[in-house]
């Protein structure tokens, strides 16, 4: 269906679309004197199977008790994501969870060739999750400075979650901000068509993909 057909369709029915905020917080501080990685990904952002390549970042929700902060973790193979945490500091440990969950969940114990990539900001950055990078035997990648193009489908996943489910919403507790946010990662995961899938969910692509090597090894 055309843009200018749902255009016209919304404008007969009343409906308005959701537009992004344009107020942003700092998430991410590179102002610092920790070791920056090289950018191993070069916007590489196709891969041919799961855990290659996994991005991160973080992103604020508001609530009327204050900021909660989101990090996840993307598999760019199929864009799901495989990790995430949030809490009410965007300190080290948002981050270092988001990364756990990540490899208790794709067990990619073995995996060699593993890449994981995040912008600039101190908490990638830290020794304590360098130190988590190199236990799992991981390699650490980072964008260039101050180009969010280099780090895209994870910007493009938050910009999916805010227009979609929380812009316009009204948190009284960081419980329900919570709730809200857990809900549509599962469904993203699960239901979302993606462009970039051919237009099936993340969880769906992965099956066909392992379909596909069951037929080949047949």
């Amino acid at each position: 269906m055309g843009k200018l057909r749902v255009q016209r369709l919304m404008q007969q029915q009343g409906i308005r679309a959701r537009g992004k905020r344009r107020f942003r917080i700092a998430t991410t501080d590179s102002r610092h004197d920790l070791p920056v990685a090289p950018n191993l990904l070069n916007r590489n952002f196709t891969l041919s199977s799961p855990n290659l390549a996994w991005s991160g970042d973080i992103t604020y929700i508001p609530t009327e008790e204050g900021w909660l902060f989101l990090a996840v973790v993307i598999d760019l193979f199929s864009r799901r994501v495989v990790g995430w945490s949030m809490q009410t500091d965007v300190g080290r440990n948002l981050v270092i969870d988001a990364l756990e969950m990540a490899w208790f969940q794709r067990r990619a114990q073995g995996t060699t060739e593993l890449i994981f990539h995040s912008d600039r900001g101190s908490q990638y950055a830290s020794h304590e999750f360098r130190a988590v990078l190199k236990e799992h035997g991981i390699r650490a990648s980072m964008s260039r400075k101050g180009n969010c193009w280099d780090n895209a489908p994870t910007e493009t996943l938050f910009g999916s979650l805010k227009v979609e489910r929380l812009h316009g919403q009204r948190f009284v507790t960081i419980r329900q901000a919570k709730d809200e946010t857990v809900a549509w990662l599962l469904w993203y995961n699960r239901e979302r068509m993606h462009s970039t899938l051919n237009y099936v969910s993340p969880i769906e692509f992965e099956e066909d993909w392992k379909d596909a090597l069951a037929e080949a090894a047949a």
